[in-house]
This record gives C-alpha cells, structure tokens and sequence, in this order.
C-alpha cells in the first residue's frame, strides 16, 4: 500500500525527533495512578487535558451547550482560531540542565526510596539534542484531535464544504513544530472526511506568528536585557524558592549547596516533559510535593509575567499586528455579511506559539490582577487569575467566533482552550456574547492606534539627539 504524505509526516516525527464550563473537573480521581499529583501546575510544559479533564476519558468530547448564543437564530459566519503548537520535546539549552541534574543523582544521590532506586538503576537519559523543540507524536494527536472537535463545535464553519472550497486559510510560524502542527491540523480534518484528491496549502508568516523576533524595542529592553526579570532572579534566591532546593537535596540524600535553582528548575521539567510525551507518571516527579509545584509555577508565571505579558507595556505592543490582523479579518466577515456576500473566509487557522498568544491576551486584557506578580508576594498571589497553567498548555487556542443574530446583530465570542471567557472591561450583560460593535468601541484606542513600527522603534534619548 502506498505511504500517503501524512503518514510520511509522521514517520518524519517519530525517527527526527477560572473559566466557567459544563464539564465536570472531578470525572478523573486526583489519585488516579497515571497522573502526577502535580501535573496541573506544569505551567507552559502542561498537557491540553488537565486543562480540560473531560478529555482524558474522552479525547473528542464536546459540548455545544458551553456556546450560549443570546438568540436561537444566531448562526457563526466565522471563527478565528489562534493555536499554540503541539506537545514538543525540550529545547537544547533544557535537555543540557536535566543532563547535569541526571550526572548529579546518578553520582551522589544515597536515598532509600524505591522511587531513587528506580532513578538510578531503571531510567536512563532518552533526551538528546538533536530533539530540540521538534513537534513528538503526541503533539501531531494534540493538533488532530483538536480540528476534530472543532468541527463538532463549528459544524457550519469547520466542514468539508468550506474546507475544499477554499474557505478554511492555514497560517504558520516558520518553526518546524508549528509547521508540523499545522500539517497535523489539516490531516485531521482530510482524515475526518477521507479526502484523498486534495491538498490544503498553509502560508508561512513570522511577521504575526513571530512578531516577537521584530520588535526591536521588546528585543532591547525586555528579551536581551538582563535586568528585565530581576523579580524572578529575586524569586529564585529567596526562601519559597530555597525551601524547594532544600526538600529536594533531603530527597536526594545530597548536600544543599548541590541543588541549585537551575537544577530545581531541571526536575520539575523531568517530571513534566515525561508526562506530556510519553503520559508517564515518572519518579522524578516524587522530588515534589504540591506545596514545591505551587512554587515552582509561581516562578514559571512570574518568568512569562515579566517576559511576555503585563510586566512591560511592549511585551502586549509587540502584538499589535497580529491584534490588527484579526479585526481586519472579522471586519470583512462582518462586511460581507452585512452586504449578502458569502463570507469568503470561513475560518483561519493560525498557529504559532506561547509567546504568540500570551501577549495577545494581555493586550486584550485577559487575566489581569489588581497587583502585579512581584518576588515577594507569592503568599497573596494563591488566587491570582494569572495562571499560566490554566493559560497556556500544548496546544493552547484562543477562538473568536463572529455571529449573526439577524437584522444586522453581529455578536463576538472569546474561547480560551474550547471555553467561554469574557472580554474584560465589559459589562456582564455584554461580556458573555457581546455586540461586535461594542467590542470594536472598547477596543477603539487599540484599533484606531496600536502601530506595530511606532510602538517597537527604538526612542533615542533627546540628549543623544
């Protein structure tokens, strides 16, 4: 039988490399055997499913109910998806750290515990640096599932129909995980249907799937500027932080001078990468008990705080043209509609990054405390809405799905990872399914502003002039 080009795909990555929902959350025991206790405070590194339990007994569960419409006649005439990529394997500069921390407990490590035990004479170091961010096979089924419930949720939108009519436009970082998690998209849906005598293109476009990399202001100050994250470095040498080093050297049999935050860091990624590749519930994982994982999610949040999201006013700037984009793509859907034209972009699909989403939802104004998240107050932070967990796991979506409810009452919902949220600063009567219209009036300082080249252009100080 001939390899059709996604199993080609496939064997290309095997051998390279607080919402509210109808869901119930306890359909898993906490103690469920195959799942670290910790697994929910994985930050960034976390699985698709702890954000969505239901998932875990049913990959492909959906529950059109959660959309709400104001009226029975509103009917979607277009969805954006903004998607973050797939489960991946570490980057180099991560597989170095675990590589020490490895050499560490296999060299000095003297504790009794069978877990230990396990450590040192069972598990040996599978990461290599050839991995290096590459998209692994669970993030091809994290991206394949994800198209298929999104054709469940958006069955008008997300069809066979649209799809081979050139409806549905696919747009991708150039880097090879989102690539590949593009290609996985697109394969569930051809697999969905069984089409087999068409292919889809997708376009590749940093300059919104990685704008990151072209704001000179964000690389200056914020990106290489080594004073940028000065609260997480506080962080990481005050006594939240030294208690976990300490609990973990206990653990291990080791001195405390050995385990630094570096190799806290390297643990914690241990049990966390194992889990979302291999959904192993890995002894690495028994360095940490939640009151350690708490702590070390606070550090992670502070780092994309900081680095990506309300810490610096660039970090949410840096974003403007991919918040311009999409305005620009629901306002031709709107326009189209409203003239009886059909709406010739059904859906666009656009995958890129952590780094892409979060300073979007920030320059929205998701998940904003009334305090910021410093390196002193982790004890008043436990409820903070600023949870990167929850935010952004593999896979990660934001959905802004355009209605029409008849007479011209066009209508705008936000989905984070398949859920409704609200746009802040809303009332809550408009929040759940606002007007377009009052969305775009909210938002009207960003759209009538917000210019990518004026907001990231390097300011010269008037006495350099």
């Amino acid at each position: 039988m001939p390899i059709t080009p996604w199993k080609l795909i496939v064997v290309h990555l095997i051998t390279v490399t607080g919402f509210s929902c109808c869901f119930r959350n306890d359909v898993i025991p906490e103690d469920d055997p195959r799942i670290p206790a910790i697994a929910k405070y994985f930050s960034t590194k976390g699985r698709y499913e702890e954000v969505n339990p239901h998932l875990i007994e049913d990959i492909l569960a959906v529950n059109r109910s959660v959309l709400q419409p104001p009226f029975a006649q509103c009917r979607e005439i277009h969805v954006t998806a903004i998607i973050r990529h797939g489960t991946r394997y570490p980057t180099v500069k991560n597989i170095k750290k675990m590589q020490k921390l490895y050499e560490l407990v296999k060299s000095s490590a003297n504790g009794k515990e069978s877990w230990l035990r396990e450590i040192k004479s069972q598990w040996t170091m599978w990461y290599t640096e050839d991995m290096d961010g590459r998209l692994v096979q669970k993030g091809v089924s994290d991206h394949k599932h994800l198209a298929v419930r999104l054709s469940k949720l958006f069955p008008s939108l997300v069809s066979e129909e649209k799809l081979r009519g050139g409806f549905i436009q696919f747009i991708t970082s150039s880097k090879h995980r989102c690539v590949n998690s593009t290609l996985s998209f697109k394969a569930g849906l051809t697999e969905l249907w069984d089409i087999k005598d068409q292919e889809f293109d997708h376009a590749v476009n940093d300059a919104l799937m990685r704008f990151f990399d072209q704001c000179t202001r964000f690389l200056d100050e914020v990106d290489n500027n080594p004073t940028a994250l000065t609260e997480l470095d506080k962080f990481k040498q005050g006594p939240e932080m030294r208690r976990v080093q300490e609990k973990i050297a206990d653990r291990l049999g080791v001195p405390y001078n050995s385990v630094t935050d570096v190799m806290a860091e390297a643990a914690f990624y241990m049990c966390a990468y194992e889990f979302a590749i291999k959904t192993v519930n890995s002894p690495w994982c028994r360095l940490f008990d939640e009151v350690d994982a708490k702590v070390m999610e606070y550090a992670n949040d502070l780092k994309q705080f900081w680095k990506r999201s309300y810490g610096y006013d660039i970090n949410s700037k840096s974003s403007c043209t991919l918040f311009h984009d999409v305005f620009s793509r629901l306002n031709k859907a709107a326009n189209e509609n409203q003239s009886g034209q059909q709406v010739t972009e059904a859906v666009t699909v656009q995958v890129g990054h952590a780094e892409t989403l979060l300073p979007l939802l920030t320059l929205l104004g998701f998940f904003k405390d009334s305090e910021a998240l410093t390196s002193t107050n982790y004890a008043t932070q436990t409820e903070r809405s600023f949870r990167t967990s929850h935010m952004l796991p593999y896979a990660a979506n934001l959905l802004l799905v355009l209605y029409d409810c008849g007479g011209g009452d066009l209508r705008l919902q936000p989905l984070l990872n398949e859920k409704p949220v609200t746009f802040p600063g809303l009332t809550e009567q408009q929040a759940s399914m606002p007007l377009y219209q009052d969305v775009k009036a909210h938002y009207r300082e960003l759209i009538q502003g917000c210019d990518f080249e004026t907001e990231c252009q390097l300011f010269k100080n008037p006495a350099e002039l």
